[in-house]
């Protein structure tokens, strides 16, 4: 009797539903050739819950208008192509890194600066401005000159060891017109009337192209600024002076080359008086700014 009851409710409730189910299907078209086709606007949007931050709730897309979505989309874009600031950009080709010279012994040079920047003012420009008094410009450049050619077998010997055989050859040559026509190296004839320039060589130079760095920064007493290459430079290039030989033999010699040598130190001053004051006047720090001056100086005569 359930089981009737049962088949009667649900053959009644298909026929209460079968009009609408009927309805529906007359709303849809038999072919999709029949079929209307309907836009929606293009600037229609669908209202949706946007949000805005994570860590905020979301508001509701009514109290949004879409320009505003619009700017927030870019802010996102932006956000997501900003590189990170942590990383520090690369150095470009142009930026040229500045180079400098080790000083581990600073304190050690720094008194020995000391010592040459009082030996300076009280004994050298003195004498030198005296001396510069006396001679006139043009003695003080022969002396120059004399002391400039005793060195050639110094240029001539750096060269050869440079690979440089022209440079040699030049250096030969002024030797013997200047010794000869420039009677013993007073005057530079080769220079004016054979147009031979003088070939600035050095053995710290030699180093140095050889590819051997400055290692450190040294400051001599009396000699003045140099650096550990440039001081076994200076050791050979005494070597290769003749001066040096005959003063084993000869005393006289050995007199003759020390009085030279301070001869020579002081005409170099006359020459120069004022350079050294205004390079102290502009610096914040003297020791600093004579010690990269130095390096300057160097650099560039090895690029040479």
């Amino acid at each position: 009797m359930k089981m009737v009851l049962w088949v009667c409710s649900l053959f009644l409730l298909c026929l209460i539903s079968l009009p609408g189910f009927c309805t529906a299907e007359d709303s849809i078209s038999p072919s999709p050739s029949q079929a209307p086709i309907i836009i929606s606007p293009s600037d229609e949007t669908i209202p949706t819950a946007v949000p805005l931050d994570p860590l905020q709730p979301s508001i509701p897309a009514d109290s949004l208008t879409p320009p505003h979505a619009a700017d927030s989309l870019e802010k996102d874009e932006k956000l997501v192509q900003t590189p990170d600031e942590s990383v520090p950009p690369e150095p470009s080709e142009s930026e040229e890194v500045q180079k400098t010279i080790a000083d581990p012994i600073e304190p050690v040079n720094r008194v020995f600066f000391v010592f040459n920047d009082k030996l300076y003012f009280w004994v050298l420009k003195p004498v030198a401005t005296g001396y510069k008094a006396v001679i006139p410009e043009d003695g003080r450049i022969g002396v120059r000159n004399f002391f400039s050619n005793l060195s050639t077998p110094v240029r001539v010997i750096n060269c050869l060891l440079q690979a440089k055989p022209k440079c040699a050859g030049t250096e030969t040559l002024r030797f013997v017109i200047n010794t000869t026509v420039g009677v013993a190296g007073f005057f530079d004839p080769a220079k004016k009337r054979f147009h031979l320039e003088k070939q600035d060589r050095d053995f710290g130079q030699t180093l140095g192209i050889w590819g051997m760095g400055p290692v450190f920064y040294l400051d001599f007493p009396i000699l003045g600024p140099s650096s550990l290459r440039d001081g076994l430079g200076f050791a050979a290039d005494a070597s290769f002076k003749p001066q040096t030989y005959l003063s084993f033999y000869f005393v006289a010699v050995e007199y003759a080359n020390a009085g030279g040598r301070v001869l020579e130190m002081i005409n170099e001053a006359s020459l120069t008086l004022g350079e050294y004051e205004n390079l102290k006047k502009a610096a914040l720090d003297p020791y600093i700014a004579l010690r990269e001056a130095y390096v300057q100086y160097r650099q560039n005569k090895i690029k040479q």
